[in-house]
This record gives structure tokens, sequence and C-alpha cells, in this order.
């Protein structure tokens, strides 16, 4: 039976200099506890107690290559010879954009940056530049960064978050600026009537979304949303921007754009961009990118495209134009889904397995499929960590919120492991 003191011990003594032992707080409470690693492979990573875990964190998702993949590294140990940063350009910035350009359907220009919340931020302010407005409205449960400005809502007590009709904006951190949200308006996802009314009054500079829902559960938009939305900010001439840090390069080559036929005007990337180095992008219509220089939007970063990450970039990109590789993760992702939809059904456990192959969600104690928020609050939360915290005596790592993310390196026989190990542990859980 695995054991994690080690972990225990090592994150008890760095929160004498660390709050909480982590550098993320996305990190804190993890049970038993937060791990610490030495190394990743493959489909897999080994903790410092000696356990080796199949991952299906994949970084928080990121590494859609598996661990250390070796185009990335070599192309990573290339350029390191070469240089680490040079306050200028590089050749491979440009291969890289190119590339995202001819993978993304809205991507006429892009501009790089270091983080999702940080290509967020910029295409709020090409939105409101662009459009001389605003009101931005977001979603319940839609998570767009930490920063002030967005963090509204992303898991908000019911008591306090107003009605499904007429959601009340919630901060999500003390000492959160409220004036910083003044022009943030919450709606809930997936209700196109509501969306349609509050546009109809012309003074929204932006719509911003998740095109599915991935940070609450992973919820497909339902038939048509998209469109009307699509069409509804056409109409009242707001700009429509997806929020693509996780569905970006992992549902399909082309994001959640592609793969759901709706072209927004522009979107932020990250994560399973350059295969866990820290790269992140916005893109999109060529009249609102170009505003970065004509109308002079600003848009800085001492580390943005910066040269290492831009080979990882390539490297990670280059990879994933080959269809053959989304046609491997799609049917090894549905074979990991029907696994452990069959394993929870023959112990008799209640469960909603959803999502794409690519990123789905796991909740115990629902008999429908989630399409909101709201909804997803019914999942019954202290059973599922059970599983996740039996499925670590399994050797087998998967998210406490119910995400599970895969990789071209969960070959068959890995996933085979998975499965077993679900039944194992869905046999001991309380029905």
């Amino acid at each position: 039976m695995p054991t994690f003191d080690r972990s225990r011990q090592l994150i008890a003594d760095a929160s004498a200099f660390l709050p909480g032992g982590v550098n993320s707080n996305y990190r804190l409470g993890i049970s038993p506890t937060p791990l610490v690693f030495e190394r990743g492979e493959g489909p897999y990573l080994y903790d410092v107690d000696g356990n080796r875990l199949i991952d299906y964190y994949l970084g928080m998702g990121p590494m859609i290559l598996g661990h250390s993949p070796q185009a990335v590294l070599e192309a990573v140990r290339a350029q390191t010879e070469r240089g680490i940063l040079f306050a200028g350009q590089t050749e491979l910035e440009f291969a890289a954009a190119r590339l995202v350009c001819e993978l993304v359907p809205c991507a006429e220009m892009v501009r790089f940056s270091s983080s999702g919340t940080e290509a967020v931020q910029a295409a709020l302010r090409l939105a409101r530049a662009a459009s001389g407005r605003d009101v931005v409205i977001k979603f319940e449960g839609h998570y767009h960064g930490w920063v002030d400005n967005v963090l509204w809502s992303v898991a908000p007590p019911l008591e306090q978050a107003g009605t499904a009709e007429a959601p009340r904006p919630v901060p999500g951190s003390l000492g959160q600026e409220t004036a910083a949200g003044a022009h943030v308006e919450v709606l809930s996802w997936n209700n196109l009537a509501l969306l349609e009314a509050r546009l109809a009054r012309g003074d929204v500079a932006a719509v911003i979304m998740e095109p599915a829902m991935c940070n609450t559960s992973a919820i497909s938009p339902a038939p048509g949303y998209l469109e009307g939305a699509r069409a509804a900010c056409d109409a009242a001439g707001s700009i429509l921007i997806f929020d693509e840090v996780i569905t970006g390069f992992r549902v399909a080559a082309g994001g959640a754009q592609q793969r759901l036929g709706v072209t927004p005007d522009l979107a932020s990337f990250g994560k399973a961009i350059a295969n866990g180095f820290p790269v992140a992008c916005v893109a999109g219509r060529a009249d609102l990118m170009e505003q970065f220089v004509r109308r002079k939007v600003m848009h800085g970063g001492t580390y943005n495209a910066h040269p290492i990450c831009m080979a990882a970039t390539v490297a990670t990109l280059g990879a994933l134009r080959d269809p053959a590789l989304f046609e491997l993760l799609e049917r090894r992702g549905t074979r990991l889904m029907e696994g452990i939809r069959r394993a929870l059904g023959d112990a008799g456990i209640v469960a909603q397995v959803q999502g794409f192959p690519q990123i789905f969600h796991l909740a115990l104690g629902i008999e429908t499929p989630i399409r909101d928020y709201r909804s997803s609050l019914q999942a019954d939360r202290q059973r599922y960590i059970g599983l996740t915290t039996g499925l670590l005596s399994q050797g087998v790592r998967a998210l406490e919120r119910g995400a599970w993310f895969l990789s071209t390196a969960h070959s068959d026989e890995v996933i085979d492991e998975t499965i077993a190990a679900v039944a194992r542990v869905a046999g001991d859980l309380e029905v």
C-alpha cells in the first residue's frame, strides 16, 4: 500500500517559509496531502515517497504529449545553448505565431504572453478599446484568471448568488477590489434568451466564456447556444471572446472553436500550447489585434515569447498538427470514459462521466448530465474525494475537482490499469 509520509513532512517543513507549503492556492488541501514529486515520464509521476502514479492531472492540463516528451526536450535544449533571453525577437516566435494562425480558426494574428490570466486581460483590453464600451459579461462557474476584474462568481455560494435568471456577482477572494468588478456582469451559462436580452441593450463591450465549460465540470454548450451567442454579439456590436486556456489545442488542434464550429472574435490560449512551459496567447481578428500597434493598446511583458518557451511551443504545436494524434486521443479517451462509467455502474454507484475524450469530468451522485454551474453543485463532492484518495492508494492520481486530462502517453495498457483501479476502489465505496 503506497504511503505519502515524506510528502506530508516536506509540506509541513516548507510551510515555515511558503504559505501552506505551496505556491498556488489550487494546490492546497489535497487528500491525503499535497504531494512532492521528483520526476515525470510519459503518463507517470514519481513522488518523493517512491510511488509511481498514473497521472491525470497532467500539470492541470498542459501535458498533452505526456511528461518529458523527447521532441520538446530536444528543442528546448537546443535553444538553451543559443541563449536564454534577448529583449528582442527570435525566428522561433515567428514560427510559433504561424502555427497558431494555421491551426486556430479565429487566429488572423496572435500575441504571446506567459499565462492565461494575462492573455485574458489583453483580450478584454482590446475589446473595450474597439467597442468604446466598458461592460463585460461573464458566466457563473467560468474561470478567466485570478485577478480582481474577472474573479467573479467562479464558485459562488448560492445563498449569495441570486437566482439563475438574475445572478448576483460574487467576488472570489478576500482583499479583492470590488471597484474592479464595477463593469462586470454575470449571467447563467447555456441560457441563450438571457444573454440575448442583455446584449440587446447595446452597451456591452465583450462577452467572455469558456466555449465548453471545463473549470466547472466538463459541459458542452447546449445545441445552438454558441451560434446564438455569436449572432447576438454581432447584432449588438459586442466582441465575443472564447477562453480556450483549457480546451485550446486539446479538444482539437484548433480548440473548441474548431470542434464546435463557432468562431469568436478573440480567444485566449495556454496550457497545452507548449506542453508544460509557461506560454499563453491572445489570438483573433487582425483589425482587433492590430490595435496593439495602430491605437497603442498596451500589451507588454519581459517574458513574452521567451525563446526557450517558444522552442517548446513550436515542437508541441508541430506534433499537434498530426490528425492521427487526435484520433488516438479520441479513441483512448472514449475507452477510458466508458470503462470508468462501467466500473462505477457495476459497483452500484450513480455517476456522470461527461465531456470530451481529452478532458472529461466525473461526478458522483448525479443521475442526469450537468448543464451549468448550479446543477454541478448537486454532485457528492466528499464522496468523490474518497474516490480520488482511494485511487492514489492504487497508483492513480486524479483531480479532486473531477476533471480528468488525457495525454498521448496514456497507452491502452495504462488505461486498462486505470479502469481496474477504479473498479477496485468503487467496490469499497459506500453505495
